[in-house]
């Protein structure tokens, strides 16, 4: 080997490797911050977002704990605050985008009866509208990227065929969230964008408190997504499937 090809041989070896970086909506608790305490434990750039990050001290210690940390103000429904993030994060690739962020809202005036419909137009707003907004704006970002994942947080209620009747508005927000998810899969594959629907358990956070059935930790749930995660290709690109690895049902 010629000597200038030894030297930039060496040059090439010596430079540091980019961190993958995720960005992870609703990070200040539960799932999203255990996720995002995950990752960063393993070395990976965590762009944590949240409504209000100066109230929640976890995220807060969790940014203090690792550098590679960093917090930024975001509220999933308000499009132009997703579009200055969008534009501020500009250049950065970002390998592994988890849509998060989602409300249940009251369950006792989602059951018929006492259907309260206001509280329809939050939960889409939050969990279907929110997603797509978020994923349409860091477009780029994902396809700059190595690893070019989109990931969103679904659920079993999502689930027309394995439905339990009740919490209408919560449940269709979800089962919209997947189709939504499943048209973007289609109208980016050919940009190589992997799109992810993934049912996290019920994790035994505040949001499953009301509900009295078996729970999963959120350690467990977290890690459980990771892998599934780490699963998704562009073969299986646009799928719905559980934390533990198997699909779910549509």
């Amino acid at each position: 080997m010629k000597i200038w090809a030894i030297i930039a041989s060496l040059a090439l070896a010596s430079l540091p490797v980019r961190a993958e970086t995720v960005l992870i909506t609703g990070s200040n608790r539960g799932l999203g911050l255990e996720l995002a305490t995950q990752y960063a434990a393993d070395g990976w750039n965590v762009i944590a977002t949240a409504r209000s990050p100066a109230d929640d001290a976890a995220l807060q210690d969790l940014a203090a704990k690792y550098e590679t940390v960093r917090i930024e103000t975001l509220d999933v429904t308000d499009h132009g605050q997703v579009d200055a993030l969008a534009t501020q994060l500009r250049g950065t690739p970002i390998d592994v985008l988890i849509n998060n962020a989602g409300v249940l809202g009251n369950p006792n005036i989602q059951r018929l009866g006492n259907l309260d419909f206001s509280i329809a137009h939050q939960l889409f707003e939050t969990n279907t509208l929110g997603p797509l907004k978020i994923s349409d704006a860091f477009l780029e970002h994902v396809a700059s990227s190595k690893t070019k994942k989109i990931m969103n947080i679904s659920s079993i209620v999502g689930s027309i065929t394995l439905t339990g009747g009740n919490i209408y508005f919560y449940r269709a927000s979800k089962t919209a969230l997947n189709m939504v998810m499943r048209n973007f899969a289609k109208d980016t594959a050919n940009r190589d964008i992997i799109v992810g629907m993934i049912h996290p358990g019920v994790v035994d956070t505040d949001m499953s408190a009301p509900f009295d059935i078996p729970k999963v930790s959120v350690q467990e749930s977290a890690t459980g997504v990771r892998n599934v995660i780490d699963w998704y290709s562009r073969e299986t690109s646009g799928s719905f499937m559980q934390y533990t690895g198997e699909p779910m049902a549509w």
